[in-house]
């Protein structure tokens, strides 16, 4: 099978059969092209079958010398790995040549978080007697009180929404969906907003998303992106606030509440809990900076 074919092949199956995010598909189409391109250009290679672990290994070790981070370089050899294992469980290949391919390991950065006065003083800054005013106390409680992401946000509907239950459904990552608990506060405010405002901007165009925009649209996630660093600014933090750092914070405040890592993981729809795990590095990185800070030999 020409090695062309193969990619398209391979995402397709990620479309269609794993329902993965267009920006996934786009992420491992690039990197499996340019990797078709080096094969075609440097060997004469157009073939699946003729990719063998050397000419993958020479091939990763140029993108090495041209300086590509570490963080590029292990999505370049997961998409390297994941297209042939998909072509070999297929039977569109013999064996599978990146089968031993080692993964480089990948220090990641500790998320930013705001402290709990500080997304005290956030929330509590928005005033609900000037315009959007509920409705930007509203987002912001959610996002604090559910760990949505952005895109969760902006895709909330009413018919989704339970405040009785105090409890909302979303669809994330990979078309799935959860549910999350609201908490009471962000519950109140979203009664408050859907009672007294949202119906103001409601227009004959306008659909079921919970949030809208006064022309009666729905949200786009870089209008909430700026509807948060506003109302952050005007609350008087140094910090730059964005949404997902209300997420970050969201799990960082619970875990170090006492919240269970499986349940947090459950209520940010992360499908590995190894990504979760990340917050514990955080609650630890905050325990030593209070030891420091208080003990009189630290």
């Amino acid at each position: 099978m020409r090695l062309e074919d193969a990619i398209e092949h391979f995402i397709l199956y990620l479309a269609t059969e794993r329902g993965l995010s267009r920006n996934y598909q786009l992420s491992n189409r690039q990197s499996l092209e340019a990797f078709a391109a080096w094969l075609r250009e440097t060997h004469a290679v157009e073939n699946a079958q003729a990719v063998t672990l050397a000419l993958i290994t020479q091939y990763l070790a140029q993108r090495r010398r041209d300086g590509l981070a570490a963080a590029s370089m292990s999505v370049n050899i997961i998409a390297i790995k994941l297209l042939f294992r998909f072509l070999a469980g297929r039977k569109q290949i013999a064996a599978d040549p990146a089968q031993h391919l080692a993964l480089p390991r990948v220090r990641k950065p500790l998320p930013e978080t705001l402290n709990e006065a500080d997304v005290e003083a956030l929330l509590e800054s928005v005033p609900l007697n000037e315009p959007l005013g509920l409705r930007d106390r509203a987002m912001l409680e959610l996002l604090y009180a559910s760990g949505l992401r952005v895109s969760e946000l902006t895709g909330a509907r009413l018919e989704h929404l339970h405040l009785e239950e105090k409890m909302i459904r979303v669809t994330g990552k990979g078309n799935k969906t959860r549910i999350v608990p609201l908490g009471a506060k962000a519950r109140d405010a979203i009664a408050l907003y859907l009672q007294k405002e949202r119906p103001q901007h409601v227009k004959r165009h306008t659909g079921s998303e919970l949030f809208l925009s006064v022309r009666g649209r729905a949200l786009t996630t870089v209008r909430c992106w700026q509807i948060v660093r506003a109302r952050a600014k005007a609350a008087g933090l140094e910090t730059a606030v964005y949404p997902h750092l209300m997420r970050h914070s969201f799990a960082t405040h619970l875990l170090g509440n006492g919240a269970d890592l499986r349940v947090i993981q459950e209520m940010l729809g992360h499908a590995d809990i190894a990504t979760t795990q990340i917050y514990t590095h955080v609650d630890q990185s905050q325990l030593k900076s209070i030891h420091r800070r208080f003990h009189p030999r630290g």
